[in-house]
């Protein structure tokens, strides 16, 4: 190992160390006992529905979909179709039936890229798991979701469906718990084994030196393990989005090392003499001035990138919406649900801080939103080819930091790939197939969920309006439209049901106990709203 990557290995496991020594204090409070929901069924039958199979094909309805426990036996058509000479039939009453006549059926949404919180700005759990079961997130892949322990033990409780949470995932950042430090694959290996054992299902990686790298993926891939990066800008220099790929990373979560991987006339990122890393507005300023570093659309260079990760199967998890703030701080600020679903402690968080993480636009003027706006653009461009030439890209939140509340932040995200160039259809592919498979492919399995098809597990969002025409409706705010009739604007849409392990919640409930939760935390407080940034009169 050289010098240098002998220093970064003992900086980053210090780093790490100190994190986990921590990790246990700031755990948030885990879910109460499992008071909602209805289920699983012997026999559960969605009656009249409108389906969105997950796969990118249109609509098609009206159809029934049997569940028997929690596994989806059937997906019935009702009523003669065109074509279709097949005799058509109902299946027999059931101990449970849904009429979703004029709504529409999708797979339940796999977010690839969560955090649970922490003590103090999100305390509970349950907070954060009905906020995503309400925008029909049944499954969610935890980077960690806190601490090591908690985590697994979460992901039990879930699995047994004695919580109301999401199917769990944990992925593990390497040397969280090591006692010592990580100075060679070797050492990379035993930790990577060491880890197994615990039951995770893959790591979450930065930018290591490329011999701890390869190692980690390695011995990652060797034992059915999933692999994701964060490719830190401290590391990117030696680590980019290509060289992790070649290695066999399976996701590329963020950016980071995909604008390095592209520069033209730069080995590293050009950063101004006083650039000091640990100053966040100096880290997230300066990174979205790579946009006019990079090789042009269509050039050979972009072409070729594509096509490489295309081959090699890698799988991008963008997380737009976690830096969706730096191009428009206030609008992000002043977003429909903050009032009623964000707690005020979450709020606080949020705010412009030197010491809480992603609070960093202490002074964010429109010269950096102007450079965010143009990232985004080249960025956007990125993935919308990446699509176009059979890349699979998915939908990830990454919430709780920067005015980016949970569940609400995962519609956004779709939202922003729908801006890229996607196809709502497309982006309803990401937030389900390709999530499953991002999952599923590592323990070289097939998926158990992710589309809506006869054998697979029954996760199911049931929404009254068509997503197809308008993704604002699987907000739990829903979509503002016009009443025709009374004249007035009123909401329309957000998910009625969220199935998941044949589990029937009732979104809506959801949603109230969470508004509940935000209301207990603000009478505790003796504040009626948010509170918001105050600014002195001008007697000029």
């Amino acid at each position: 190992m050289t010098t240098a990557a002998r220093v970064f290995a003992l900086a980053l496991a210090a780093l790490s160390l100190l994190a986990a020594g921590q990790e246990a204090a700031y755990d948030p409070r885990p879910a109460p006992p499992r008071a909602e929901g209805e289920g699983p069924f012997d026999r559960l039958v969605i009656r009249n529905a409108t389906l969105i199979d997950g796969t990118g094909a249109p609509p098609r309805g009206p159809v029934d979909i049997v569940v028997e426990r929690n596994r989806i036996v059937a997906v019935t058509t009702v009523g003669a179709t065109a074509g279709d000479m097949r005799p058509s039939g109902r299946p027999q009453p059931a101990s449970r039936e849904i009429d979703a006549r004029g709504m529409y059926v999708l797979p339940g949404f796999v977010d690839l890229h969560v955090h649970n919180g922490d003590v103090p700005k999100t305390p509970d759990s349950e907070y954060v798991y009905k906020l995503w079961l309400a925008h029909g997130i049944t499954t969610a892949r935890g980077v960690p979701f806190a601490s090591p322990a908690f985590s697994e033990s979460e992901k039990g409780r879930s699995a047994r469906n004695e919580i109301t949470a999401p199917r769990m995932f944990t992925y593990r950042l390497p040397f969280d718990e090591w006692e010592g430090t990580i100075e060679t694959p070797q050492k990379a290996r035993e930790w990577v084994r060491a880890a197994a054992k615990t039951g995770i299902d893959g790591l979450k990686l930065t930018a290591y030196p490329p011999e701890i790298m390869a190692a980690l993926i390695d011995e990652a891939k060797q034992l059915g393990l999933g692999t994701t990066a964060h490719l830190s800008q401290q590391g990117v220099a030696g680590m980019n989005a290509l060289d992790a790929a070649r290695l066999g990373l399976g996701t590329l979560t963020h950016f980071y090392g995909l604008f390095e991987a592209l520069y033209a006339g730069h080995d590293v990122q050009p950063w101004p003499p006083d650039h000091n890393h640990q100053d966040e507005q100096h880290r997230f300023a300066q990174v979205a001035r790579q946009w006019n570093l990079v090789h042009a659309r269509g050039s050979a260079e972009w072409k070729a990138l594509i096509e490489e990760f295309r081959s090699r199967g890698t799988i991008l998890d963008p997380t737009m919406t976690a830096y969706l703030a730096s191009r428009d701080v206030m609008r992000r600020a002043n977003a429909d649900w903050h009032e009623k679903y964000t707690l005020p402690s979450l709020w606080d968080f949020y705010q412009p801080s030197r010491s809480n993480h992603g609070s960093y636009y202490f002074d964010w003027t429109s010269w950096d939103e102007t450079a965010w706006r143009n990232f985004y653009r080249v960025w956007m461009n990125f993935l919308v080819d990446y699509k176009n030439a059979g890349g699979r890209v998915s939908v990830s939140s990454d919430a709780g930091y920067i005015y980016n509340t949970f569940g609400f932040s995962t519609i956004e995200e779709m939202e922003l790939l729908q801006e890229a160039g996607f196809h709502p259809l497309e982006v309803i592919r990401g937030a389900t197939l390709h999530g499953a498979q991002a999952l599923f492919e590592p323990k070289g399995k097939p998926i158990e969920f992710g589309v809506v098809r006869a054998g697979l597990l029954a996760d199911l969002v049931i929404v009254p309006e068509n997503p197809v025409a308008n993704l604002k409706v699987l907000y739990g705010t829903g979509a503002v439209r016009l009443n025709d009739r009374t004249g007035r604007a009123e909401r329309v849409g957000g998910i009625r049901y969220t199935v998941k392990d044949g589990v029937v919640y009732d979104a809506r409930r959801l949603l109230a106990d969470v508004e509940a939760m935000v209301a207990k935390q603000k009478a505790e407080r003796g504040i009626a709203r948010l509170p918001r940034i105050e600014f002195p009169i001008d007697r000029r």
